[in-house]
C-alpha cells in the first residue's frame, strides 16, 4: 500500500465513523466562430441578386485550435512565490484530475500557480500527461527520498509490529498499516523539505477527489501574506483518541525542553480546555491547508517535529499529520496568524464546509447546500481562533 491508498481508505473509515456516531469579473474567453462552409454557388450573371451567405468567404475551420500555449492569467497583479502540492500515486490520476479541474475552474485559471506532485515511486507518463494538460501553471514531479519514507534507525521494528497487531485486533482505524504511518510522518516533517518545494514560500495542499463549491476571485496566497497569516484551514474536528494516546505527553515534553519556541497569544485554547494540562483532541483537517513553508522550515517547527519523531509515536501509535500540524500551529504561532477560510466552500469525503450567507453563495456561483455545512455538527470543534 502506498501514499493515497492509505489516504483513500482512511477517508472511507471516516465516512463509516461519521454515520455511526464570481461570479468572476473575468471576461468570457474568445472562441473561434464556426460557420457552415458552403460551396460557393455558380457565380451570378449580370445584376442578379446574391444571397449574403453566398458572397461572404468563410475562413477554413480551426479544429483543433492550434494556438500554442494557454491564454494569459486573467487576474491582474503580481503573483506570490507559491505552489499547490499533492501526494499521489499513478493510479490516482483520474481522481486527482477531478481535483485539479475543481481548483482550476474555481481559482487557478485566474492565477496560473504551479503544482508540485510527490510520490514514493516514479510518476508514469500518463500521470504526467493528464495532469500537465489540466494545470494552468507549471507542473513538477518528484520522488520522495527513501529515508523520508521508511523506519528511522531508532525505531524498534519488532515493537512497532506488535503494536500494529494489537491495534488491528482492537479495530483501531489503520492500526495495522505501515504505509499510512509513513505518509503521516512524511506530511508532518518532510514534504516541505523536498528539493522541488524549496523553490517556494507558500503552499496549498490538494488531495484527490476534493471539490470547491464557490468561485474564489482573490489571491489566497497574497491574502495570507498581506494579513500576516502562516497557517489556514476550512474544517476542524476531533481526532480519534485511540490513535494518539501519548501525543500530548510528547508535546508537553517538547514544551519543557524548548520553552523558547512557545509564543505568547497562541492558540492553546483551541487545543486544550484546561490550560494545557490535557489535549481536547481538536485539530484542523489537514487535507486542506494553505500555509507558509518558511514557518514549517523554522527552527521552532523542526525542533517540534524532531522531538515527536524521536518519541516514536508515528510507529508505536498512529499519529496523524493533522493533529501534529494543528498542535504546532496552536503553540508556535500567535492565534491571529491562523486563518479560517470561511469563504472557501470545500468538500473532502465525508465532510463539507459551505458558506451560510445566501448572497455570498449567489455572488460566487456556489453549488453547495448550506444544510450540509459541517461547522454545526457536534463532531466539529468550536473555534476560539479567528
Amino acid at each position: 500500500m502506498t501514499i493515497a491508498e492509505a489516504a483513500t481508505d482512511y477517508t472511507q473509515a471516516l465516512v463509516l465513523l461519521y454515520f455511526i456516531g464570481s461570479s468572476s469579473s473575468v471576461p468570457s474567453a474568445s472562441w473561434p466562430v464556426y460557420q457552415d462552409n458552403k460551396s460557393p454557388a455558380t457565380p451570378p450573371q449580370g445584376n442578379a441578386p446574391v444571397a449574403n451567405d453566398e458572397v461572404q468567404q468563410v475562413a477554413p475551420g480551426t479544429t483543433p485550435n492550434e494556438q500554442e500555449g494557454l491564454p494569459p492569467a486573467t487576474a491582474p497583479g503580481d503573483r506570490m512565490n507559491a505552489t499547490f502540492v499533492t501526494l499521489a500515486r499513478n493510479s490516482d490520476v483520474w481522481e486527482i484530475a477531478k481535483s485539479i479541474r475543481q481548483v482550476e475552474d474555481r481559482f487557478n485559471r485566474k492565477f496560473h500557480y504551479d503544482w508540485v506532485f510527490l510520490n514514493d515511486d516514479e510518476f508514469d507518463d500518463q500521470f504526467k500527461k493528464v495532469t500537465s494538460a489540466l494545470v494552468s501553471g507549471k507542473t513538477k514531479y518528484g520522488k520522495i527520498p527513501k529515508e523520508h519514507w521508511s523506519f528511522p534507525e531508532w525505531i524498534d521494528q519488532d515493537k512497532a509490529a506488535k503494536v500494529r497487531e494489537t491495534m488491528k485486533e482492537k479495530k483501531i482505524i489503520y492500526g495495522d498499516s505501515v504505509s499510512y504511518r509513513h505518509m503521516c510522518r512524511y506530511e508532518s516533517g518532510f514534504f516541505f523539505r523536498h528539493p522541488l518545494m524549496l523553490d517556494y514560500e507558500w503552499y496549498w495542499r490538494v488531495e484527490p477527489s476534493v471539490e470547491l463549491y464557490c468561485d474564489i476571485n482573490y489571491d489566497t496566497f497574497k491574502f495570507m501574506a498581506d494579513n500576516k497569516k502562516k497557517y489556514s484551514f476550512t474544517l476542524s474536528l476531533y481526532e480519534y483518541v485511540e490513535t494518539i494516546p501519548t501525543l500530548w505527553d510528547a508535546t508537553k515534553n517538547f514544551t519543557k525542553h524548548y520553552p523558547q519556541h512557545i509564543v505568547k497569544d497562541n492558540g492553546m485554547k483551541f487545543l486544550s480546555d484546561d490550560g494545557g494540562e490535557t489535549y481536547n483532541h481538536c485539530h484542523f483537517w489537514s487535507n486542506f491547508e494553505i500555509g507558509n513553508l518558511n514557518w514549517l522550515r523554522s527552527d521552532a517547527y523542526i525542533d517540534f517535529f524532531t522531538s515527536l519523531d524521536h518519541a516514536g509515536g508515528f510507529f508505536y501509535e498512529r499519529w496523524g499529520d493533522a493533529p501534529v500540524h494543528s498542535i504546532a500551529a496552536g503553540l508556535l504561532l500567535q492565534k491571529d496568524e491562523i486563518h479560517f477560510f470561511n469563504d472557501i466552500a470545500y468538500y473532502h469525503v465525508p465532510f463539507t464546509h459551505c458558506p451560510t450567507g445566501e448572497q455570498y453563495r449567489l455572488d460566487h456561483k456556489c453549488s453547495c447546500n448550506p444544510k450540509d455545512n459541517f461547522d454545526w455538527n457536534g463532531y466539529s470543534c468550536k473555534l476560539p481562533v479567528p
